[in-house]
């Protein structure tokens, strides 16, 4: 017989892991990893075939927990971005 689980345990928010932002309890791993390869076209199968570490339950909450809080995730996303595009500005510039 197997055991529930409680969804509501399998994200979770550390100031200590991940600067604060969503991630799936005990792994390490963001919401927003999650997402980007989601954005990418990759299904819930796919992404636990690229990372073998989460479950099927586990992505599919990640997935949950972002269409539940799309604005707080892709506001990370664009903040992301845009430091990405400053950083490599700067670095095209020393080069």
């Amino acid at each position: 017989m197997s055991i529930a689980t409680d969804i509501g345990t399998l994200i979770t928010r550390s100031p200590g892991i991940g600067n604060g932002r969503p991630v799936i309890t005990g792994t390490g791993t963001s919401v927003r990893r999650v997402v980007v390869l989601y954005k990418q076209g990759a299904h819930a199968e796919e992404i636990t075939r690229r990372m073998s570490h989460l479950s099927l339950a586990q992505v599919y909450a990640a997935l949950a927990y972002y269409h539940a809080n799309r604005d707080e995730i892709e506001a990370d996303l664009s903040e992301e971005e845009t430091e990405y595009w400053k950083l490599a500005s700067l670095q095209s510039k020393n080069a």
